[in-house]
């Protein structure tokens, strides 16, 4: 078939930028804050066009796995490796103005603060300059058995690095 190519074939530049530009949209890290993009589909909103609640949790959640893997955190890794995994163990969350079918939203996360276990993180979903919902995340670190563990160092590293100017080197270990 036209266009499909075989393992063995190698990639010619053109379709290397195409295989990019296929790629899902992962956000990207600014000035310790990372930005994903998303637009509102029908099956966001409810019967009136407008984001049913609970959707803004799933934008935050996809925004939040985006961030970490920017900032080098492989949680698939970790948690087949045994080592742990993520879990929400705190989650306030503010509505502020609907957004709505075909609606363009912007998902900026920042980790405010870090201590050996856990991670706070605050996100607010945008629509231009418009602040939609925001909300503030406490993400625990846990072993396989569902205990708290201190998170591996180089991740503790990552978050510092994800952290503004401001609230760098508040963390506590």
């Amino acid at each position: 078939m036209p266009g499909l190519r075989t393992a063995c074939e190698p990639l010619d530049p053109a379709h290397m930028v195409n295989d990019v530009l296929d790629r899902p949209a992962t956000g990207r890290i600014a000035d310790g804050e990372h930005r994903f993009p998303l637009r509102v589909y029908f099956e966001d909103t409810d019967l009136s066009g407008v984001v049913y609640h609970a959707n803004y949790l799933r934008y935050m959640e996809r925004a939040r796995s985006d961030m970490l893997r920017g900032a080098g955190i492989d949680q698939r890794a970790a948690h087949e490796g045994g080592i742990g995994t993520y879990a929400i163990a705190n989650l306030a969350i503010r509505y502020r103005a609907p957004a709505r079918l075909d609606d363009d939203l912007l998902v900026l996360s920042r980790v405010m603060d870090t201590k050996a276990a856990s991670c706070v993180i605050h996100q607010r979903v945008m629509r231009g300059g418009l602040l939609i919902a925001d909300a503030e995340i406490v993400a625990a670190f846990l072993s396989p058995e569902g205990r708290p563990r201190r998170q591996p160092p180089a991740w503790l590293d990552a978050f510092r690095l994800l952290q503004g100017p401001a609230q760098r080197g508040s963390g506590t270990e």
